[in-house]
Formats: C-alpha cells, sequence, structure tokens
C-alpha cells in the first residue's frame, strides 16, 4: 500500500537521507514553520509506517584494516526471488542484497570479505544455494545523495511559501497545511467566532491540527493557538488568503486586534 505523504515528510526524508546522523528536529525545522515535537512526530509516523525503515551506517570496509567489497550479480527465477534475497542474507560476508524487477540479472549482492579467499569461498556459498553468478567486481568507491523532488521547495511565491503545504484535488478543490503565527488574526480565536466573523470563508473545513505530539480533530469551540500546524480543505478559496489569515503576512487593517482575540478565549 503506498503512503500519503505532505511536503513537511518529504523535508524530514531528505534531510535524513542526507545525514540522519547529525540531522536533529531542530535543524528541520529551520527551513519549515513548524515546532520541533511536529518533526519528532511526523518521524515516528513515518516509522511506523514504514516508510523509514531504518537507519544504516554508510561504512568504509577498506579502512577497517583492508578488507574487500565485492558486488555479485546473480540471476534467478522470478517467484523465487524473494526467497533466494531472504537466504542469501544468511551468508557470512553478505551485507546488502538488491531485488530487481525484472532482467535476468534481477538480484544484486554485496559482500565484504577479509582477503580473496575469503570472497571466492563467498561465491561459492552462493553457487551452493542454487545462484547463478553472471557477474562479479570489486567496488571502489559508494555515493549518496537524497532524491531532491524532497528537498526545499525553491519555485513557490513569497505568498505560497508561508504554506507548510498544497495539494490540488479534483476539481477546484485544495488541501492546505499551513503553521498559526503569532501574529497572525487566526490566532487565539475559536474556529467558531471565526466563521462567525466572515473570517474563515463559506467553504473551508478546519479538519485536523497538530499541536506539539498531540492531533486534534477540531470544533467550532477549538481554538487556534501560536504554532499549531492547521490542515484545510478548501473547495474554492485561494490559498493566498490562506496564508494571510494563518500567517499574518498582507495583515489587513480591519484584521482582529490582539485584544478581541484574548477577549474571545
Amino acid at each position: 500500500m503506498t503512503a500519503q505523504i505532505d511536503r513537511i515528510d518529504r523535508h524530514i526524508l531528505f534531510h535524513l537521507a542526507l545525514d540522519a546522523r547529525r540531522t536533529s528536529a531542530p535543524d528541520i525545522t529551520e527551513q519549515l514553520d513548524v515546532s520541533a515535537a511536529t518533526i519528532r512526530n511526523r518521524i515516528k509516523q513515518l516509522e511506523e509506517r514504514h516508510v523509514i525503515q531504518g537507519y544504516h551506517a554508510n561504512i568504509d570496509y577498506e579502512k577497517t584494516g583492508g578488507k574487500l567489497t565485492y558486488l555479485f550479480i546473480c540471476g534467478v527465477d522470478t517467484p523465487r526471488r524473494e526467497y533466494f534475497a531472504r537466504e542469501v542474507l544468511q551468508v557470512p560476508g553478505v551485507i546488502q542484497v538488491r531485488e530487481l524487477m525484472s532482467g535476468r540479472r534481477n538480484l544484486h549482492i554485496e559482500a565484504v570479505g577479509e582477503d580473496k579467499a575469503e570472497v571466492t569461498r563467498i561465491a561459492r556459498d552462493l553457487s551452493n544455494l542454487g545462484l547463478e553468478i553472471e557477474d562479479e567486481a570489486l567496488v571502489q568507491r559508494e555515493y549518496h545523495h537524497p532524491y531532491e523532488p524532497f528537498g526545499p521547495d525553491a519555485a513557490l511565491s513569497p505568498s505560497l511559501s508561508n504554506l507548510t503545504n498544497l495539494r490540488e484535488l479534483a476539481g477546484d478543490a485544495k488541501v492546505v497545511d499551513v503553521t498559526v503565527a503569532e501574529s497572525a488574526p487566526a490566532n487565539g480565536y475559536r474556529i467558531g467566532k471565526l466563521s462567525d466573523e466572515g473570517l474563515l470563508e463559506e467553504g473551508l473545513l478546519i479538519v485536523a491540527i497538530e499541536r506539539g505530539e498531540e492531533v486534534i480533530m477540531p470544533n467550532g469551540e477549538t481554538q487556534l493557538q501560536d504554532g499549531d500546524l492547521v490542515t484545510i480543505l478548501t473547495q474554492h478559496g485561494e490559498a493566498e488568503d490562506l496564508a494571510e489569515l494563518f500567517t499574518g503576512q498582507d495583515e489587513a487593517e480591519d484584521s482582529p486586534s490582539a485584544t478581541s482575540r484574548n477577549h474571545e478565549m
């Protein structure tokens, strides 16, 4: 089942792929207007949904005593590909197995040996399992880079850059994630009061609020707070209008004052 991820999730995956060991939740928040608690909560959700399947050290085995890293390219019958992948992991020295969807050379096996004799032993063990080794090579060096489309967004307009996430649905509908700023008109307001005063246009529905570690299913009495990550379904509203209401950008002169917000708390 394909997992649905939004812009926050994509940023998290980008930074963790770049350097998971040296990346903390506060580091990721520098480019997203959300709290560190929200980032930690999202990482936990990505782990539970198996989007993040683990954290692995990138080891240069040659520097651990001159060990050799070999790549074996094998071919197996497609129906038994997964079976062989699991069996191969039990061979001493094998550190990684990659299944390919199609083609004869559909199983790539990476292994580490102390010397040429041990690499030969690993190759013999693979053959004894019934694998046909079609090619092999000494690995010189590996390079890693995070998936660019998950990285920082550079193409958003200034008003849209205040929105944490914007997803187009069928027709004119949109789902927008935006973080409530301290100076925003919506800060401190009950959702029902926003609707009563016409600040939350008809056709806009606040469907969820992330507040730190908590996910809130809101109602008319729910009061918005600075730092809330608000998910809004809009049938026809403009995204720029939402940015003004929840982030305070281009705030109109007749926006509610802090005094009136406190009065409604």
